[in-house]
């Protein structure tokens, strides 16, 4: 192997690194965020203004993004084009929201995670598996699913242990 390809193999493992440690801090700042929305519907008293507030506050945090980027706006054919599944994910996140304002509060912050992380795993197996969404097509395969199950073990640790 030359210097050029053994410095793009260290240049794509050291982008790996750096997704991985990325991935890992959003994964940090969703049970932060969930326990600071478990704390504010017990300081409310209601798990939907909690949601709401959390929302108000995701909105602010976007436009804030939008004035100080100022990315190109989408055209409007782009926005016609787009099929009806890539709207969902808004109301999805205000389930997700809603949900950790609700729950963490009776599970805990790790179980309330553990079980956030054995649904979305679950789904995205079968996303994967089935091509949905727009997703090329990875079969479920014994060591995915050999992973699921070990999540899912990690969910009874959890919760029983």
């Amino acid at each position: 192997m030359g210097f050029r390809a053994l410095g793009h193999k260290t240049l794509r493992m050291s982008q790996t690194l750096t997704y991985i440690l990325l991935a890992a801090a959003v994964g940090a700042c969703f049970s932060v965020q969930a326990s600071a929305n478990g704390k504010l519907r017990t300081n409310l008293d209601s798990p939907l203004w909690a949601a709401f507030f959390s929302i108000c506050g995701t909105f602010l945090a976007a436009i804030s993004a939008m004035a100080l980027l100022r990315p190109a706006s989408p055209s409007a054919e782009s926005l016609r084009q787009a099929p009806w599944w890539n709207w969902i994910g808004g109301p999805l996140g205000a389930m997700i929201v809603l949900g950790g304002a609700a729950l963490v509060s009776e599970l805990g912050a790790a179980l309330f995670i553990a079980l956030v992380v054995a649904g979305q795993l679950t789904g995205s197996l079968l996303l994967d598996h089935f091509a949905l969404l727009g997703l090329p097509e990875q079969p479920i395969t014994p060591g995915r699913l050999l992973g699921a199950a070990l999540v899912l073990a990690g969910v009874v640790c959890m919760k029983y242990m």
